[in-house]
């Protein structure tokens, strides 16, 4: 159920392949215990929330044929 809503999300983004990619090492990142806490989870974080707010660009609209 949320793979397959982690699935469509990504499919409107420009780099669905890279967000997944740092979305799993925000993942693995919280499990890692490390010297600085939260230092490098909020990065993470603000990296995958920047990622997702990259949507795929939006075809021109047409231009009018007009007689001039």
């Amino acid at each position: 159920m949320i793979g397959g809503l982690v699935t469509r999300f990504a499919a409107g983004l420009r780099f669905p392949t890279l967000f997944g990619l740092v979305a799993a090492l925000f993942v693995i990142d919280l499990l890692v215990p490390d010297l600085v806490p939260f230092i490098d989870e909020i990065l993470l974080a603000l990296a995958t929330v920047l990622l997702g707010s990259l949507r795929k660009r939006r075809a021109p609209p047409p231009e009018p044929h007009g007689s001039a």
